[in-house]
């Protein structure tokens, strides 16, 4: 899943984007409105996670530009601002859902992946397949009931493949979910990655390369 973290306390902002990261999201990070459109015209996000009152372009004129973008990505605002008036206004222009300052992680991780779900073609939380199992809230992966220890990038790895329901992923998809903006598109890391799944899944046949399209499970 990518992810678009829009706000302007920097720590607050690498916080957020560091426990998203350790959710196998790849997250990118803006400071201020204008970043924030610079990225949005450039990426396509999953979610975006929305400070409301910021700098340059305000975070409604954010929200209104991705609304009229015509995209897929889902809007999560955040604000200190937490009356009932402040939430309808948000939500009315074009806020997909509403988060209060101040925040549990595990709350707004969860609204993250509920968007994310929301944003592409509805996926189930829990994604099977050849024997596979993911969680994507528990953050687990089983084989036959075994448990499979994953690093992050090979999880997402993994979950986009789980979510594509047997069809081709490309190398350039998975680049664009799973890894941030500042990987080298002409790196060999997807394929280094393929390559400890299939070790670690002890059976190479179940991420199949379909040559000249990229990867799938069966």
């Amino acid at each position: 899943m990518r992810v678009l973290v829009v706000e302007d306390e920097e720590l607050i902002a690498q916080a957020v984007a560091t426990g998203l990261r350790r959710l196998a999201m790849a997250v990118d990070v803006a400071l201020d409105g204008h970043e924030a459109l610079a990225r949005i015209d450039v990426n396509a996000y999953d979610v975006v996670v929305l400070d409301r009152d910021l700098p340059g372009v305000h975070g409604d004129d954010v929200c209104r530009a991705i609304v009229a973008s015509d995209g897929d990505s889902r809007v999560l605002m955040l604000t200190a601002s937490g009356g009932v008036l402040d939430r309808v206004t948000g939500l009315d222009l074009g806020a997909d859902d509403y988060l209060v300052k101040p925040f549990a992680f595990a709350e707004l991780s969860a609204r993250v992946r509920a968007l994310g779900r929301r944003a592409r073609p509805a996926a189930p939380p829990v994604l099977e397949r050849s024997g596979l199992r993911l969680d994507t809230s528990r953050h687990e992966v089983y084989r036959e009931g075994r448990f499979v220890h994953l690093s992050r990038k090979e999880f997402g790895v993994l979950e986009e493949l789980l979510r594509a329901d047997g069809r081709p992923v490309s190398a350039e998809h998975l680049l664009e979910k799973v890894w941030d903006e500042n990987i080298d598109p002409f790196t060999g890391v997807v394929r280094f990655t393929i390559k400890q799944l299939r070790r670690k899944l002890e059976d190479a046949s179940l991420v199949e390369t379909v040559t000249g399209v990229g990867y799938r499970v069966p």
